[in-house]
């Protein structure tokens, strides 16, 4: 543990920053032995400033090379690690804030978006923060995610199993057996061969075409930041030509009649042009208040 990066480069350089909460950027050559980087600064961030964390991007990590095993588990926000290359299993492992963003090197000739750049399990049990993948990653994607949100172009078999809350764009094709089990969240998926429904486990979830403006604009927005962080070509050209026809929108069934009842009742108090999710997330945020 003494010799991990962390230690070695991350405390380090950043350690006194982490004191005084400024802002700080490095680069770092990452390998794939190179196991949980970013999660023991992520817990000193955790340690002095508690489970708030510091503000989005006060720290920047660019990594260049293979990310190892759990690469940015765990981090907390404030700590954003961006990976020119591609990573092992388990990437983003409890993600709980921070942000991770990953893209492969500038000039290379295969197409990203038919290309694994991630190993499987990614954002296993993660809980919040914000994941940007440019390319495909490998099975089990987001599996249990209760709060972060996570834009990828395209996922191996069982994609957001179990997935309790939080957002998942997929800009390209899925695996088998999708959304089994999910209970929460959402995942907008999309269909260009009109045929996720071939491959959506449907014990729990339906689909829908997106048509809500207000699922629009969270999906654009989205895309929009996956564009600028990453340089997605296959997010550019979604956005030049954008349209919402090839959009699908799996939804969990069990909360789908919990939310109409309250949509059904919000409606009389607000613009009736808001979706049951929409009226959900309003009245939540009254009854916290």
């Amino acid at each position: 543990m003494e010799k991990s990066k962390d230690i070695t480069v991350l405390l380090k350089q950043l350690g006194p920053a982490l004191e005084k909460q400024q802002r700080r950027s490095i680069d770092v050559e990452v390998t794939n032995t190179d196991r949980s980087f970013g999660t023991i600064f992520g817990s000193e961030i955790t340690k002095k400033y508690g489970g708030e964390g510091l503000p989005e991007d006060t720290f920047i990590v660019k990594c260049s090379g293979a990310g190892g095993q759990s690469f940015g588990a765990f981090i907390p926000k404030g700590l954003t690690l961006e990976l020119v290359g591609d990573s092992n299993d388990y990437f983003g492992k409890g993600l709980s804030g921070g942000k991770l963003v990953v893209y492969a090197p500038a000039g290379v000739k295969y197409k990203k978006d038919e290309n694994i750049i991630i190993g499987n399990v990614a954002l296993y049990g993660a809980t919040s923060g914000k994941a940007f993948i440019s390319g495909v990653a490998g099975e089990r994607f987001c599996v249990r995610n209760s709060g972060a949100s996570a834009v990828v172009e395209g996922v191996g078999d069982h994609g957001c199993e179990y997935m309790t809350g939080g957002r998942v764009v997929v800009l390209g094709k899925t695996g088998k057996n999708f959304a089994a089990g999910m209970s929460g969240g959402i995942a907008y998926v999309l269909d260009e061969d009109n045929d996720l429904y071939t491959r959506m486990n449907k014990e729990m979830v339906f689909s829908e075409e997106i048509s809500n403006k207000y699922d629009v604009m969270e999906l654009k927005d989205m895309i929009k930041e996956h564009v600028a962080l990453t340089n997605s070509e296959k997010g550019k050209a979604i956005l030049d030509n954008y349209s919402i026809k090839k959009g699908c929108l799996p939804f969990p069934e069990n909360i789908l009649n919990y939310l109409y009842n309250i949509h059904n009742f919000v409606q009389t108090l607000y613009d009736s042009s808001f979706s049951p999710y929409t009226c959900w997330k309003k009245s939540t945020s009254f009854a916290s208040e």
